[in-house]
């Protein structure tokens, strides 16, 4: 099995987001996130790999094969092309909280928003508080 690369480390969270944010907007966007959602979540920044700011943390276990890690409750990342929010789980009653969101694409794993002025913040809380009720009650066992 192939070891997963994305891992929390102790890169500096702040240097990281002067360096990846290729705009005035997206570096305030981005500092503004990172307190949203460490008042959100309660949990401090960490980044995950090279790219990824996550709170919190749980260890899961594939049900589909034998790969297992640990994997931030929430986070994000400014991207290029747009500021992708990993705060979405599919968990029941997320569909509704989405109608509320704002303007946003949606990807595979995550809701890419283009600036954070463009999505509702009640809405990003509600879907960051169900995400992490969510994954702590379903991975509880495993949790760090």
């Amino acid at each position: 099995m192939a070891e997963l690369k994305t891992k929390q480390n102790d890169a500096d969270v702040h240097e990281f987001i002067n360096a990846a944010a290729d705009s005035e907007q997206k570096r305030k966007d981005s500092f503004e996130l990172l307190k949203l959602m460490q008042d959100f979540t309660g949990y401090e920044p960490k980044m995950w790999g090279a790219s990824i700011i996550g709170f919190g943390s749980y260890h899961y276990k594939s049900e589909r094969s034998s790969q297992e890690g640990d994997w931030p409750l929430v986070g994000f990342s400014p991207r290029k092309s747009a500021i992708s929010l990993y705060v979405y789980s599919g968990c029941s009653g997320q569909e509704d909280l989405l109608k509320d969101l704002g303007k946003f694409k949606m990807g595979k794993a995550c809701i890419y928003v283009k600036k954070l002025s463009d999505i509702n913040q009640e809405a990003l809380r509600k879907l960051v508080i169900s995400t992490i009720d969510f994954l702590q009650s379903k991975h509880s066992n495993q949790n760090k």
